[in-house]
């Protein structure tokens, strides 16, 4: 996987750099100390993942982070890149803007070594990051969904299998967790995936739980 390491601190990228230089299945193939040195990286290398710092000079994480998924998408290229959203702070507004933005997952710089080479790998399959904390205050915000509001067009066009696929996505399982409690296969639970991305019009789960939330498909209880 062609990994493009974004962060204005030096030390910082050579520190992951050699965290995934070590791994066979990764291979850093450009830096940026700043958004928009990014943006033009990522148009010249063509990376799979993109680890984005927030707080940088000039363009910041957030803004190069929905330039390079919004050029990504005018060249309607399906192995667009996936971004994953690295930094020490962790502010709701950091966090829900980044994801709205298009990022695929969010990972304080605390995590263990192991924890971001998984997240990467999680992300580069297709899943979605979402670290416990920002789980909680994603159902926190949206705790108070009026759960008797009309129904979604969009979620409305889903089958009643997709709808639950939906549903265990919003609670963070992965596809092979769905399987096991839906009991079916896992590339059934892909497909389903896939048609659930496609009739709710977003990019990736991420999105889909978002948008699950903001629309009142998924009203936490308590």
């Amino acid at each position: 996987m062609r990994v493009v390491l974004v962060d204005d601190d030096s030390l910082v990228r050579a520190g992951l750099a050699a965290v995934l230089g070590v791994e066979d299945d990764f291979e850093v193939v450009g830096e940026a100390a700043d958004g928009q040195t990014a943006v033009d990286v990522v148009g010249s290398c063509d990376p799979d993942l993109v680890l984005m710092d927030i707080r940088m000079p000039g363009l910041d994480g957030l803004a190069a982070t929905a330039e390079i998924l919004r050029q990504s998408e005018q060249t309607a290229d399906p192995d667009r890149p996936k971004v994953l959203v690295l930094t020490t702070f962790e502010l709701d507004e950091y966090v829900f803007e980044a994801l709205r933005v298009g990022a695929s997952g969010f990972l304080l710089k605390r995590v263990a070594p192991e924890e971001l080479l998984s997240g990467l790998r999680l992300v580069a399959n297709g899943e979605s990051l979402l670290f416990p904390e920002l789980t909680r205050r994603l159902i926190e915000t949206h705790r108070d969904a009026d759960p008797n509001r009309e129904p979604d067009e969009r979620i409305a066009l889903m089958t009643e299998r997709e709808q639950q696929v939906l549903s265990l996505m919003a609670e963070g399982m992965t596809n092979s967790e769905i399987a096991q409690s839906l009991i079916l296969g896992t590339e059934t639970i892909k497909t389903h995936v896939t048609n659930v991305l496609s009739k709710l019009g977003v990019r990736d789960r991420t999105q889909a739980v978002i948008y699950a939330y903001e629309r009142g498909f998924v009203v936490p209880e308590g």
